[in-house]
């Protein structure tokens, strides 16, 4: 037992991720809650939950508690919540400060919900801090000084996109376009052109497997397995990595024109930093095959893929409450300041 703990969450909507300060990150696990409609109990959370994804009875339902960056279903999101926090590589303690990553241009009601949805899981403190600024301090970037950082973050439920500079963000966009938007437009695909009906789970293996943003050297495909749209039986099918970027080529082109606008209304000064520095790429979704490569072609700067993309954030999260005097003044809070102790 210790007297006070502090941790870093991000609560992604693919993906909870928890850093305890002075350890490191101790649990990375989906953020997926299986539900019994029968009992009203929850049966399941994290990676148990995610296999029972697209594969439950009438009775049982797995959903996502997170979408599109916000919490779309409070309680299901505390129970996912509460049952990480009691993970064992997570001592008690009786006081609890803890800062969680949110998505850029959130509203009020929906940062108040965050606090209160922790708040409720017993944290004593709560600090927030938006997911660029904690991705840029994760990817090694010194945000304290007057140049900008441009981060793009393509999680599953957004893409945040923000200019940095001297602590803050200067501009910032969120587009719902992101990983799971890419798996709808997978499915939607399959259905369209190979007459099958696909879940989530295998539109994801499709993207990992042979999705790409621009044309690849070598060719890829994949077979799949789904129930036929016609006959409704089950069918198996072959996937081509061409077929694959087509699908895909909407949404990203959109994507594109969507940094494009931001670099439009930058400061002059600040979109010549961009240039010098280039743009950093993190998030699950910019591990697609080509994604930096395109964007660097239609930008016309470097574009750098960090380390660990996937990881970026929670990094940035715990570097944070490692360093609480250097980056405390990057954290908000609605009801007590930063504690320097922290």
């Amino acid at each position: 037992m210790i007297l006070k703990k502090t941790i870093g969450v991000d609560l992604g909507t693919d993906t909870t991720q928890i850093y305890l300060k002075g350890v490191g990150i101790i649990l990375n696990e989906p953020s997926i809650v299986a539900f019994n409609n029968r009992t009203n109990r929850v049966v399941a959370v994290g990676l148990e939950a995610k296999r029972m994804l697209s594969r439950t009875p009438s009775h049982v339902t797995a959903l996502r508690p997170i979408t599109n960056g916000v919490i779309a279903d409070f309680d299901m999101a505390k129970e996912m919540v509460q049952r990480f926090m009691k993970t064992k590589s997570l001592p008690w303690s009786w006081l609890t400060e803890t800062i969680v990553g949110v998505p850029t241009n959130l509203t009020e009601v929906e940062r108040k919900s965050v606090e209160d949805l922790f708040k409720e899981v017993g944290v004593s403190k709560v600090y927030l801090v938006e997911e660029p600024i904690a991705a840029a301090v994760g990817s090694g970037l010194d945000i304290t000084k007057p140049t900008a950082h441009f981060i793009v973050d393509i999680g599953a439920g957004t893409t945040d996109m923000a200019i940095i500079s001297m602590n803050g963000i200067v501009v910032s966009r969120r587009l719902k376009i992101a990983g799971d938007y890419l798996n709808q437009e997978i499915i939607r695909g399959v259905k369209d052109e190979l007459k099958l009906f696909i879940g989530e789970p295998t539109a994801e293996e499709i993207k990992i497997a042979v999705g790409s943003a621009v044309t690849q050297s070598e060719k890829l495909d994949i077979s799949i397995r789904g129930r036929d749209a016609v006959s409704g039986l089950p069918k198996e099918a072959n996937v081509r990595d061409t077929q694959v970027r087509y699908w895909l080529s909407k949404p990203i082109k959109i994507m594109v024109e969507a940094l494009k606008e931001l670099i439009d209304i930058t400061p002059p000064e600040l979109a010549g930093d961009i240039y010098k520095n280039g743009v950093y790429l993190c998030g699950g979704g910019s591990m697609l095959r080509g994604m930096s490569q395109l964007f660097q072609k239609e930008l016309g700067v470097d574009v750098h893929l960090v380390d660990e993309p996937l990881l970026c954030v929670v990094r940035g999260i715990g570097l944070i409450a490692e360093n609480p005097g250097f980056y405390g003044n990057v954290l908000e809070s609605f009801s007590s300041p930063l504690s320097a102790s922290i």
